[in-house]
């Protein structure tokens, strides 16, 4: 019979017993991890030699923080799956923003994502949001009647709310005036003579809808960015004495590629008559650039569009957009939740300037179509 038998695993070192071995205190240990600076050179290379030797990987985070009541990282709430934050330009620059407000404050990010189910539960919800080890959420862009909104309010944690929902008085708010600041391009295509005029837009509650919008619809949305977007392009098509309720608009659940393709060519076969459409965002924008090139249809010469958000793509493709600053939306959150954090509550909403520009897709509908 083999008298070699398998070797106990060693046990793995703790904090305790790497400071027995060396005659040091605890909190020796942990200044080699923590607080390099209060110990010699020499102490501390035969602390992390010994821990090295012994297993122990460092203090745990997850307690250090529990004890300092501070984790070190913020919350993002998103209203989309989370491969929208990196697949969708504006969002992809927001975060973008978020990170370089992390880099300042030494914090890392966590995404959490609300997805867009609309049958999503309360307690799942708050399932998610109280299992996120962070000092502070910054919601984007998320429904006023979302249970992950509802969620991160009973934390009870700093919170800064981006883009809507717009009246949230128990949150700080950061974003633009969506009514005001899609006009410019609205007024541009009035300006060009435009009198059959359409509207592309994504989602205004969270109950799906993919397909026509109704008065009604538009009057109950709970998503306040494309509900003041379709709102502020009323207005101005109002103003030019255009009846609003004549004004077709067709509406995405999902902002992508696919959806942007379909709702113009949707809204395009429905109302052949139209000589221009006005889009929420630039992803519905250059959905109609897909949908009439496929169709043979030129842009502006046939059909004049605009769209919003102001993302390069859109800039490139000659696209009349309004492009707000989603970078500095997403850096700026960032910095008025570190603000919050470090117990500065003296923080007011605060609406960042977009702008208007101008490219080709615009210009006076031809001669027989104003026929």
């Amino acid at each position: 019979m083999d008298s070699k038998r398998p070797r106990a695993p060693r046990r793995r070192g703790t904090l305790a017993s790497i400071a027995d071995e060396l005659g040091v205190s605890p909190t020796t240990v942990s200044n080699a991890y923590n607080r390099p600076d209060q110990l010699s050179k020499a102490l501390r290379k035969r602390i992390l030699e010994t821990a090295e030797k012994r297993g122990y990987p460092g203090p745990d985070p997850l307690a250090r923080s529990l004890r300092r009541g501070h984790a070190g990282a913020i919350g993002v709430l998103l209203t989309e799956e989370l491969t929208y934050a990196f697949e969708d330009q504006a969002s992809l620059e927001f975060v973008s923003g978020v990170s370089i407000a992390c880099s300042e404050m030494k914090a890392s990010m966590l995404l959490i994502p609300a997805g867009v189910n609309p049958d999503a539960r309360s307690q799942d919800a708050a399932h998610l949001i109280n299992q996120a080890s962070v000092d502070g959420f910054i919601v984007y862009s998320v429904a006023a009647d979302d249970p992950h909104l509802d969620a991160v309010m009973h934390r009870g944690l700093p919170t800064v709310i981006c883009d809507q929902p717009v009246n949230t008085a128990q949150a700080h708010f950061v974003g633009i005036d969506d009514r005001e600041a899609i006009k410019p391009a609205a007024q541009a295509v009035v300006d060009a003579g435009h009198t059959h005029i359409g509207i592309l837009c994504i989602r205004l509650d969270r109950d799906p809808n993919n397909g026509p919008v109704s008065p009604q619809r538009r009057t109950d949305a709970t998503m306040d960015v494309q509900r003041l977007r379709v709102a502020g392009v009323l207005d101005v098509l109002t103003d030019a004495g255009l009846d609003p309720t004549h004004v077709p608009i067709v509406e995405r659940h999902i902002n992508n590629r696919e959806t942007a393709y379909s709702a113009a060519q949707e809204l395009l076969t429905a109302h052949p008559e139209l000589t221009a459409v006005i889009c929420t965002t630039d992803s519905m924008a250059m959905g109609v650039l897909e949908y009439t090139r496929d169709q043979g249809i030129s842009i502006p010469d046939d059909l004049s569009v605009t769209g919003f958000d102001g993302i390069p793509q859109a800039i490139a493709a000659g696209i009349t957009t309004v492009r707000q600053p989603s970078r500095e939306k997403g850096r700026l959150s960032g910095t008025c939740l570190a603000a919050i954090i470090r117990g500065n509550h003296d923080v007011h909403a605060q609406f960042l300037d977009t702008e208007l520009v101008p490219g080709t897709s615009v210009q006076p509908p031809r001669l027989h179509q104003l026929g």
